[in-house]
């Protein structure tokens, strides 16, 4: 009952469809930090060269943009209101443990989910890390998770809703219909080049 009541009291105000819209933005802004953290691991850290890490045509891996958004909806009006009741280390650790457990069972259902449809999942390689579940999911990924949502709550996700509350109405509406537009053909796109198949 406590995180449904969390999840919706995030859309508790007289403008939810502003609140919509700007998920949508929030949804597509991490979905493209997703991607260029995968890629860096990718290039940089394992040094395997580089490839499209995410299912889209695009430079996104949608994952993250949903891990975060239930990271925001969940969490974002604790950090304000809990954090001063509980004491800020034991909300930050309370965040941490929460967030990588969410985002390990939303990885866990993303690999079955892409399994099923695709054939395979773009993150088999953790079948080489120490603490995994059929290379589905690990320990250390899930510590990254837990770390990335505490960057995410408390210091990306106020700039980002800091950037677009300062934004113009004008430049906002474009900026949002010509994401929805791209992103909207990259879906159509995979949806029928799947189809065709």
């Amino acid at each position: 009952m406590g995180i449904k009541r969390n999840l919706f009291s995030y859309f508790k105000d007289d403008n939810s469809v502003k609140k919509f819209k700007d998920i949508f933005l929030y949804f597509i802004f991490y979905s493209v930090l997703g991607w260029i953290y995968e890629v860096f691991l990718e290039v940089v850290v394992y040094k395997w060269g580089f490839s499209n890490r995410g299912v889209l045509f695009g430079p996104y891996c949608p994952i993250y943009g949903f891990g975060a958004i239930i990271f925001i909806c969940l969490f974002t009006n604790g950090v304000k209101k809990y954090r001063s009741k509980v004491g800020f280390v034991k909300y930050i650790l309370f965040l941490f443990f929460a967030s990588a457990i969410i985002a390990t069972l939303i990885e866990l259902a993303a690999s079955y989910i892409l399994e099923y449809f695709t054939g395979s999942w773009p993150w088999q390689t953790y079948v080489d890390y120490a603490v995994n579940f059929q290379g589905r999911i690990a320990l250390s990924t899930s510590v990254r998770f837990g770390l990335g949502a505490l960057i995410i709550i408390l210091f990306i996700q106020p700039v980002l809703e800091a950037l677009l509350k300062s934004m113009p109405q004008k430049v906002y509406n474009i900026v949002l219909y010509l994401i929805l537009f791209v992103f909207s053909a990259d879906l159509a796109l995979l949806i029928y080049n799947y189809l065709k198949l």
